[in-house]
């Protein structure tokens, strides 16, 4: 294959997301909230490769006619935002006036934070809570708490998009990436048994749910406790 024909097939291997997507969205129409959670699952592990492989083949040289960034963010919309949001109203877990509170904010507060020319630092972190609404709400069907819980960490994680604090990004922030990669990986492997499992995860994999989601929800402030925000 040609440099250019290898740069399109990355193009190509994004924009199954959108696909991943739809599936997940019709299964979330029935309400099979576990293969919902697959396919985002999906969706999630080829959002993880296509940037390495974007930057290993040089996409922006070699595969101009399309717009990666673009792409990669109408689908990361639609599968770290909208289809979570949906589901966390659509199921019970938040329902009522505080479900709608939720996906106004969720869904408004995002598309604000995706647009943001300031999201990413010099180290390729992210500066605010990068919008991953799916990891959210997994591990929210996960624990089933109230909908007080909910709506209380909607609403600080939604304010935390516009803070200055760093969140890391899994494959290219350097700091820690020995540790956060394995980390994010082993956050996609628990997932999934846990959507598998019907949201009733044995105790190794829920565990383990709740300790690589706290490590990825904190591993970028701590860094910046320790070396600054641009260290």
């Amino acid at each position: 294959m040609t440099r250019q024909a290898k740069a399109l097939a990355v193009h190509l291997l994004t924009a199954t997301g959108a696909v991943f997507a739809m599936l997940a969205m019709l299964e979330a129409i029935e309400r099979d909230w576990a293969m919902m959670f697959v396919w985002l699952i999906v969706a999630f592990a080829v959002d993880g490769v296509d940037g390495p492989l974007a930057r290993h083949y040089q996409v922006k040289q070699n595969a101009p006619q399309f717009d990666g960034v673009l792409l990669d963010l109408i689908i990361d919309y639609l599968t770290y935002v909208f289809i979570p949001a949906y589901a966390l109203y659509a199921s019970g877990l938040m329902d009522g006036w505080s479900g709608w509170a939720a996906i106004i904010v969720i869904t408004f507060g995002s598309a604000m934070y995706f647009a943001d020319t300031r999201m990413k630092t010099a180290d390729n972190s992210f500066s605010g809570f990068p919008g991953c609404w799916n990891m959210v709400v997994l591990v929210l069907f996960a624990l089933s708490p109230s909908w007080q819980i909910c709506l209380g960490l909607v609403a600080v994680l939604t304010v935390a998009m516009f803070v200055p604090v760093k969140f890391v990004h899994p494959v290219r922030t350097d700091r820690w990436r020995a540790l956060t990669l394995p980390m994010a990986l082993a956050w996609t492997v628990f997932a999934g048994f846990a959507a598998w499992e019907g949201f009733a995860p044995v105790p190794v994999v829920f565990w383990g749910l709740m300790v690589t989601s706290i490590y990825l929800l904190i591993a970028g402030a701590a860094q910046q406790a320790l070396y600054g925000r641009d260290g």
